[in-house]
């Protein structure tokens, strides 16, 4: 058995080995600024790459402090150093950077490279993002959700707009955690069939429509993504499309009366959601940044087979 795990998808992930990580993060976040914290460095002398192709202001400040933190050395790496897939093979770049550090978390839109790379590593690697899936990003979304709510397990999730990355790790979510998950988005932008019918297959209890009103009513959460992604080609077709699934204060008003609303930042005011809701009392979006430091060190913990007391 390898002494290291990769973080790659939620999907790949028992329902213990997630919940675990949620739990670690929860633990983690609780010992911050605390003696205990200062002294558990699971990471002490490990050095970790840290690999933007895509840029990200979050991506990059949560994984650097929480390396940090943790007690390892994080080394910033853009994609026009390294030239991924270009200069070299993706599988010889991942042998060289093996021989180097310890772990490399990298941020790319090309999954199936990123699963070429990890694939060849003899160090873990993990998912920062690619345009299939942000498993990261839906660890800190459930952190915040349980902290702001309880219990993410028979709870109602409603998603309205884009089917996304961010959407699709929610889905994989929906395969570990028993939760009731809506979806709401124009027909010419649905989810992946296949995506929908794996999960479906595995218990998940999701739940598709193109009606934003349905998706919402009653939900303990809300949660939205930009409509134009890194990559999307099509803007005016996508804004055209998904005008009405914004989040305003009406539809916000259709969720439970104690709902939150998420977003995975940055977004685009009063395209995907007003200011009324972004600013809001129901808003979360500024927790979920704060948890994706909190997730991450979890995550970190966890390839390196790390206990977190």
């Amino acid at each position: 058995m390898s002494a290291y795990r990769n973080f790659i998808d939620i999907s790949d992930l028992t329902a213990s080995e997630f919940t675990g990580i949620l739990a670690d993060a929860a633990r983690m976040k609780a010992r911050r600024g605390t003696p205990a914290a200062t002294v558990d460095k699971p990471l002490a002398g490990k050095k970790i790459a840290m690999v933007f192709e895509q840029p990200s202001m979050r991506t990059r400040m949560s994984f650097d402090v929480g390396i940090r933190e943790l007690g390892g050395e994080p080394l910033m790496i853009t994609g026009r150093e390294i030239e991924l897939g270009e200069r070299e093979s993706i599988a010889d770049t991942a042998r060289v950077m093996s021989r180097y550090v310890d772990a490399i978390m990298i941020r790319m839109l090309n999954h199936d490279q990123l699963k070429e790379l990890a694939t060849y590593a003899t160090v873990p690697v993990i998912n920062g993002l690619t345009k299939r899936s942000h498993p990261c990003q839906v660890a800190a979304d459930i952190l915040t959700f349980e902290e702001r709510i309880g219990p993410l397990e028979g709870r109602t999730v409603a998603w309205t707009g884009d089917s996304n990355n961010v959407l699709t790790s929610w889905v994989h979510a929906a395969t570990k955690i028993p939760f009731r998950f809506r979806i709401a988005t124009p027909a010419e932008l649905a989810p992946n069939p296949a995506l929908i019918a794996a999960a479906r297959g595995q218990g998940a209890d999701i739940e598709l429509t193109t009606d934003p009103a349905a998706a919402v009513k009653g939900a303990d959460s809300v949660i939205t993504d930009c409509w134009v992604s890194m990559g999307d080609k099509d803007e005016g077709r996508r804004q055209n499309l998904l005008r009405r699934y914004q989040v305003d204060e009406a539809l916000m008003a259709k969720a439970a009366d104690k709902a939150i609303f998420m977003h995975c930042l940055p977004a685009t005011r009063g395209e995907e959601v007003t200011d009324a809701v972004m600013d809001g009392p129901q808003s979360a979006v500024f927790d979920e940044a704060e948890n994706r430091l909190h997730a991450q060190k979890a995550v970190l913990a966890w390839v390196f087979g790390a206990k977190v007391a």
